[in-house]
């Protein structure tokens, strides 16, 4: 369940920053994303969710990675203290906070 307070933090943090985080689910794909991060200035990334020290499954890496291909920001959050990190990311901050 820690993974449920984890993403209900993202929701909360992307909120807290003007944006939207919108669960993504694609019937005609597998292995996308669990959320669709929309931050102001037409910032947009991704986020698979995942309980802590839990990894992504081969093919929701294989997701991820072509979604970073195509020039997205695509990213895995296990931990509360990521969620700074990753909401930087996607609006084109440091990526240095996303280190535990």
């Amino acid at each position: 369940m820690l993974e449920k307070r984890i993403e209900a933090a993202l929701v909360k943090a992307t909120h807290q920053r003007g944006g939207l985080c919108l669960k993504f689910v694609s019937p005609s794909m597998a292995g996308v994303p669990d959320r669709i991060v929309l931050l102001p200035h037409g910032r947009m990334g991704f986020v698979e969710m995942k309980a802590p020290g839990k990894h992504p499954r081969l093919l929701q890496v294989n997701r991820i990675q072509q979604l970073q291909d195509l020039g997205f920001t695509a990213l895995v959050c296990n931990n509360f203290n990521q969620i700074g990190g990753i909401l930087n990311a996607i609006q084109g901050l440091s990526l240095s906070s996303l280190r535990d």
